[in-house]
């Protein structure tokens, strides 16, 4: 059974290149640059493979057993179509037209040819060609250390979270939320992870399977669904209720409790590194105490990328922008850090208490907290 499901699905794959993908290759010149038609064609069917699995099954769940019950998922709309957009179209888009050219013209290789990497682990080692599994579990582990680190740069470098805050700001965190993301930030964290790949000597195939596997990982720990890994497996991996606390909104009481919770896939980074948080209560999610950010859950498709991209480029431009520490946006989008209170010092961030009511569109309201923000600032400072 599962031989001729193969077959089906490389017959598909083929059909599907060189009749449809392979024409758009020919017209842009980029052949000699880029994976085989065969191997993109995959890749859209298995984008399609991860839709039908989060709305059969990962949507399903939300309704029977919530974190969160919610009156109405308006803000949750607008991840659906992020999502689709994404997995059928940006990402394979900019996968195999500008990263797999880049990549492959960086490292020598043209996949026309044959050509193989000058260099990689699995060149220097060939035992791990006939150790599939360990270069697997290898592979994979590195991958996930090297994103959990560049997920804490994320919260740290302003200009960075300037962009990554977009996918926090969302107060209904649901299955379809891991593709709530800015494009500019989305390409960053491609090249990035995709120098790991490039380093074992993962191909493009194998690469585009183990991202079907992260994407549902992180599809399933997003979702608002009332799961955790119990005591022993919850230390390993991530689940859902263990990312929701990173997710959970700003909390007075204890400001740095979010900063928790990185890992992607595997749980163990945040326990060695002593980022982990467990035994909590579920928290509301979203960044309502940043109106410059909260504000994202007001603006369409293309609004919620413009927002983000204002933030970063009024970061990027200015030496805050460059500090590592946490930050707010003002309303002329320049981060404003949030120093820790000491002994005879206010905390100049305070967010306002969250409500569920709309959020508040008009550019009067969002001028007096940004004012406000301004103010706290200059006091602390005095």
């Amino acid at each position: 059974m599962l031989s001729e499901i193969a077959i089906l699905w490389g017959q598909s794959a083929t059909w599907l290149g060189h009749h449809a993908i392979l024409p758009v290759l020919n017209f842009l010149h980029i052949t000699k640059y880029t994976d085989s038609p065969t191997e993109i064609a995959a890749t859209l069917m298995i984008g399609a493979l991860q839709l039908l699995i989060i709305g059969c099954l990962f949507r399903p769940l939300e309704n029977l057993i919530p974190a969160e019950k919610w009156a109405d998922r308006r803000y949750a709309r607008i991840d659906f179509h992020l999502t689709w957009l994404m997995l059928v179209g940006l990402f394979p888009l900019f996968a195999f037209l500008i990263m797999t050219p880049v990549v492959n013209y960086m490292s020598g290789v043209s996949p026309a040819s044959g050509d193989s990497p000058v260099w990689s682990l699995r060149t220097q080692f060939p035992w791990l060609m006939d150790h599939p599994w360990i270069f697997f579990i290898l592979y994979y582990l590195s991958y996930d250390l090297v994103y959990y680190w560049m997920h804490r740069i994320q919260h740290v470098i302003p200009w960075w979270w300037a962009m990554h805050s977009f996918h926090h700001s969302q107060r209904q965190m649901n299955c379809w939320t891991n593709d709530r993301t800015n494009y500019l930030d989305g390409m960053l964290q491609s090249f990035v992870l995709a120098g790991v790949g490039i380093f074992w000597g993962v191909t493009g195939e194998e690469f585009v399977w183990l991202m079907l596997l992260g994407e549902l990982v992180q599809n399933f720990s997003h979702a608002n669904v009332r799961v955790s890994f119990g005591p022993i497996f919850g230390k390993i991996f991530v689940s859902p209720e263990f990312h929701r606390h990173h997710h959970m909104d700003f909390v007075p009481e204890r400001p740095t409790l979010h900063n928790c919770n990185f890992g992607q896939v595997f749980a163990i980074w945040d326990v060695i590194f002593k980022t982990a948080l467990y035994n909590e209560p579920v928290h509301p999610t979203g960044v309502t105490g940043d109106k410059m950010v909260d504000i994202d859950n007001n603006k369409g498709i293309i609004g919620v990328q413009v927002e983000s991209l204002k933030r970063f480029w009024g970061s990027f431009t200015c030496l805050d922008g460059w500090r590592i520490d946490g930050v707010v946006f003002s309303k002329n989008y320049r981060p404003i850090h949030m120093k820790k209170p000491v002994d005879g010092q206010k905390q100049i961030f305070k967010p306002h208490v969250r409500t569920d009511e709309p959020i508040p569109v008009d550019m009067q309201l969002k001028e007096q907290v940004s004012d406000q923000l301004n103010e706290a600032k200059a006091e602390n400072d005095n």
